[in-house]
This record gives structure tokens, C-alpha cells and sequence, in this order.
């Protein structure tokens, strides 16, 4: 019983609004820090101080950490997010040897936990990787694209632009340029100044890959988020639902109870009526006649 009843109080504590807006205070505080420590110019003189913080957060993630696997039990290790917050936690307490040194870098990686302790931010990460199989589709189409494109462009303009054409790869990353519309004019005027026609690759290739493919993407994307929303929006409708339907169920049920009784008062109270009848006819049989 003391334990079930320490249980019950780590479960409240891991649910209450105040522990979840420390551990969010503390990331927050953490990656603040974090960012300090690389103003060495300023903060120099400070390290140590920032090593006794950096302790301190560890501690408090640690500690964190243990009361949820107490509170939740085995059912703690089938949340990928606890897996997530697990490793980056891990990472900090791994000792700062110089085999693991680079291991100490990733304690900016804390900072992400705000993921996993916000539920929105949760959601559109679940959000994202449940369209996954929707995004390789359309990456995929992207990049049939962008390499048809390269080959045709490598063919093309290898000797009018080297710079930006001279092969394969170098195409690519070109072509990447012009997918994020950034200083494209710049790569299509060092080939149209020699072939005008080019002008014709260009736009089709932006207006393709930038315009169209890339809102496909977006489109994706924003299903996928609206769909994770409407079906957290039917859980609680459906729980409201439940909620509902047993409350009416259990007054029909009381009602059921009360005809039931009624009903048996009013069978008793006829059984009664009939015998007190049946009373008052035999003793007028056995009243003496009047002479």
C-alpha cells in the first residue's frame, strides 16, 4: 500500500502544470548557458560557474528523468519521446574524457527537449514524420526532376558556364541554387548572354521545381498536420460521446429501478384491494338475516 500510495503522488507530481513549467524553465535556462559559454571573450572569467550550472541542469534532467520512470513503470519505455530525452540526457552524464569530448558538444541537444515536454511542439513533429511516406513520394519526384534537369542543363551549357555547368554534380548543386530562387538571375545571366535561348530551361525548371513541386510538398505537409489534429479532435469527441452515453445509460437504468418499484407497489396495492373484497363479501354470507 505505501508503495502503490508513493506511486500515486509521483504520478500527480509528473501530471501537475507546475512540474511540467519547471522542466520547461529549466531547458530554457540551459540552453541560455549554453549560448553564454561562447561569448569566452565576455564570460571567460565565469567558466566555472557555468560548469557548477551545467551540473546543476544535469542533475535536475536526472532526477526528472527517475521520477517519471517511477511514476509511469514499464509503460515510460514505450514513448519514443522518453527514448529521446533519455539519450540526450545520457549524453551530458557521460564522463568528459577525451575518447567522449565529442559527445560534450551535444549538450546543446537539451534545448530540444522543449519537443518533447511541449505537446503542440509534439505534435507537429508526429505530425511531420507520419507524412513521411507522402513526402518520399513527392521528394522523390523532386529529385527525377532536378536530375533529368541537371543532365539536360550539363549537356547544354558545359561549355558556356563551367563555373556552374562543368559536370554532374557541380549541375546539381546549381540547380539546387535555383530551387531556393536565391541569386538565380546571377547563374541564367552567365548563360543567356551566349545562348537567349536558355531563358526557356530556366523558368521551366523554377516554376516546375520551386513553384509546383515545392507547394506539393507544403500541401503534404499541412494535410498530414490537419489530419493529426482532427484525429486528436475525434478522440475527444469520442470520449465526450462515451462520457455521455453512460451517464444516460445510467439514468435508464435508475429509471428502470423506479418503474420496477413502482410497478410492485402498485401490484401489492392491487393483491390488497382484492383481499379486502373478498373480506368484506364473506362476511356479509356469514352476517345474520334480519327477521
Amino acid at each position: 500500500m505505501a508503495g502503490g500510495g508513493f506511486r500515486g503522488r509521483a504520478v500527480a507530481v509528473v501530471d501537475s502544470g507546475w512540474f511540467q513549467n519547471t522542466v520547461i524553465a529549466a531547458i530554457v535556462l540551459n540552453g541560455i548557458s549554453l549560448g553564454l559559454e561562447t561569448y569566452e571573450d565576455v564570460f571567460g572569467p565565469y567558466t566555472a560557474y557555468f560548469g557548477i550550472a551545467d551540473r546543476v541542469f544535469v542533475t535536475l534532467f536526472v532526477t526528472e528523468l527517475l521520477v517519471k520512470v517511477y511514476a509511469r513503470g514499464w509503460a515510460f519505455f514505450r514513448d519514443p519521446w522518453n527514448w529521446f530525452d533519455l539519450f540526450v540526457v545520457g549524453v551530458a552524464v557521460v564522463p568528459a574524457t577525451d575518447g567522449f569530448s565529442v559527445l560534450r558538444l551535444l549538450r546543446i541537444l537539451r534545448l530540444l527537449r522543449l519537443i518533447s515536454v511541449i505537446p503542440q511542439m509534439r505534435e507537429i513533429v508526429s505530425a511531420l514524420f507520419r507524412s513521411v511516406p507522402g513526402l518520399s513520394t513527392v521528394i522523390g519526384l523532386l529529385f527525377v526532376i532536378m536530375y533529368t534537369s541537371a543532365v539536360l542543363g550539363e549537356k547544354l551549357f558545359e561549355d558556356i558556364s563551367p563555373h556552374y555547368f562543368g559536370d554532374l554534380g557541380t549541375t546539381l548543386y546549381t540547380l539546387f541554387m535555383l530551387l531556393t530562387t536565391e541569386n538565380w538571375p546571377d547563374i541564367s545571366d552567365s548563360v543567356i548572354e551566349e545562348a537567349p535561348y536558355a531563358w526557356v530551361f530556366f523558368v521551366v525548371f523554377i516554376v516546375v521545381s520551386a513553384f509546383i513541386v515545392l507547394n506539393l510538398i507544403l500541401g503534404v505537409i499541412v494535410t498530414s498536420m490537419e489530419q493529426e489534429v482532427n484525429a486528436e479532435r475525434w478522440e475527444e469527441d469520442q470520449e465526450l460521446e462515451l462520457a455521455q452515453h453512460e451517464s444516460v445509460m445510467a439514468q435508464l437504468g435508475a429509471l428502470t429501478e423506479e418503474v420496477a418499484r413502482l410497478s410492485a407497489q402498485m401490484r401489492a396495492m392491487g393483491v390488497a384491494g382484492e383481499f379486502a373484497e373478498e373480506g368484506g363479501g364473506m362476511g356479509k354470507q356469514n352476517s345474520p338475516s334480519p327477521e
